[in-house]
């Protein structure tokens, strides 16, 4: 199974929209191309999906183990082409001073021939020290060639390849010259994600047509041919659970769409059928057994959600019935009093005694560790490794609250706790991730399937 592990020199170097591009350029081909994702990220993988046509699942050396992380990607090439890793900052940033959870140390492991996407604004001659000092870094990664994105122009290209060639021996497959349409906007968390975009299949399409010509893709073929085969060796599938399917309905639209997309096979693997809608849009939630309000962005929509009013009532009721709920991030901000950002204020669901600020800074950002409380309300846990990205933060937090985390790292709700609890409702600013270590789904089903069983007395 041919792969291969797209990398920069450092991050905003344009490998995201080099790595999407390359996935609709290949698809166009007529290949069936599996996208996955260096690290804990929702909005590439998104990106990643509708480029490829194949779910984008994520790789990550915190929250999974080695054969976990083997497994999942040896089973989810099945059926594909090529597979293409989209790595996360720089090739060899990581969290420690070995690099042991750096996108280098993932390409070794995985034996994909590393293709270093280059920003070439301003550089030309050094453009070689920068190739050479990262071949000499680590020998037992290969780069097996190099991406010069947002070149000038032909005479700018046609030095750096003569330097390249000069000094180096590392192919360049392609120079992708700086173009309007090759860029996805941002927004204060990052890339806009596609399901905010409507118009996002159509740019995509072009971002494919317009990098085929300046990227040899029989040379990024042969180049993938050579990596090492995929262990064929099955993931370790979340634990199933005996007993009736249940219902959840879970919020997707353009305000939450933070979802992984091996969550959402957990949980229905664990029995339970996910019914999508709208809190934007909708008027009810779906007849269901639970509910799942995802992250995303609810800021960004707080004038549209304020002014539903009979979704308002329709997940209070939920929530005051005691049907279980589980928020994260963005589902959690809905949940408070009201949504304060950029001068606007929106009233919210008003089920947690909380209102929520934005920040221009993080508040909270990156890996975290969690342990449960007694109050946790789905039975069988243990501590957590998750990850938190939010600007935001909860004021006027009523004294009433009660917390299912305690955080040992990371900052969470107020830097020690984490994952307020009401009724069966949790909501937190961690992001869970279904693992080995952590079969997140298979619990909230079984607590959705108890509390099920219980309204129907059985």
């Amino acid at each position: 199974m041919a792969h291969l592990y797209i990398s920069a020199a450092h991050k905003s170097s344009g490998k995201t929209s080099v790595s999407l591009a390359l996935c609709a350029a290949l698809r166009q081909r007529g290949m069936v191309v599996q996208p996955f994702k260096k690290g804990p990220d929702y909005i590439d993988p998104l990106w990643l999906t509708q480029a490829a046509g194949r779910s984008c699942y994520n790789l990550d050396f915190y929250t999974m183990e080695w054969d976990e992380i083997e497994g999942l990607f040896g089973s989810a090439l099945q059926g594909a082409d090529i597979g293409l890793i989209e790595g996360n900052k720089g090739l060899f940033d990581g969290l420690d001073l070995e690099g042991t959870n750096s996108n280098a140390a993932l390409a070794a492991q995985l034996g994909s021939p590393v293709i270093l996407v280059l920003d070439t604004q301003g550089m030309t001659r050094g453009v070689a020290p920068l190739i050479l000092g990262y071949q000499a870094f680590d020998p037992d990664i290969r780069i097996a060639g190099v991406i010069l994105n947002k070149v000038g122009g032909s005479r700018h290209e046609a030095k750096l390849r003569a330097v390249i060639e000069h000094y180096t021996d590392v192919p360049v497959i392609g120079a992708v010259q700086r173009h309007a349409d090759m860029h996805i906007s941002e927004q204060h968390l990052g890339l806009v994600p596609s399901n905010e975009v409507s118009e996002s299949q159509a740019q995509i399409d072009r971002m494919g047509e317009i990098i085929a010509p300046q990227v040899d893709l029989d040379a990024l073929w042969d180049i993938a041919r050579s990596a090492s085969p995929a262990s064929a060796v099955q993931r370790d599938e979340p634990l199933a659970v005996a007993g009736d399917r249940v219902r959840i309905a879970i919020a997707r639209d353009a305000a939450f769409g933070f979802y992984y997309s091996s969550d959402l096979e957990a949980l229905e693997q664990a029995g339970a059928e996910l019914l999508p809608f709208s809190p934007l849009c909708d008027r009810a939630v779906p007849a269901a057994d639970g509910l799942f309000l995802g992250g995303g962005f609810p800021e960004t929509h707080l004038e549209t959600l304020a002014d539903n009013p009979a979704m308002a009532a329709s997940i209070r009721a939920f929530v005051e019935s005691d049907h279980p709920v589980y928020a994260e991030c963005g589902g959690l901000m809905y949940l408070c009093r009201q949504l304060t950002w950029n001068g606007k204020q929106g009233k919210m669901l008003g089920i947690i005694p909380a209102d929520v600020v934005m920040h221009e800074r993080p508040q909270g950002r990156g890996y975290v560790r969690l342990e449960e409380t007694a109050c946790h309300p789905w039975p069988g846990g243990n501590e957590i490794a998750a990850h938190e990205f939010h600007y935001s933060a909860l004021e006027n937090l009523g004294p009433e609250v009660e917390f299912a985390y305690r955080v040992t790292r990371g900052y969470g709700v107020d830097g020690e706790h984490d994952g307020i609890r009401y009724r069966n409702l949790l909501a937190s600013y961690a992001h869970l991730r279904d693992t080995g270590r952590n079969h997140w789904a298979s619990r909230f089903v079984d607590f959705v399937r108890a509390n099920a069983a219980d309204r129907s007395g059985h």
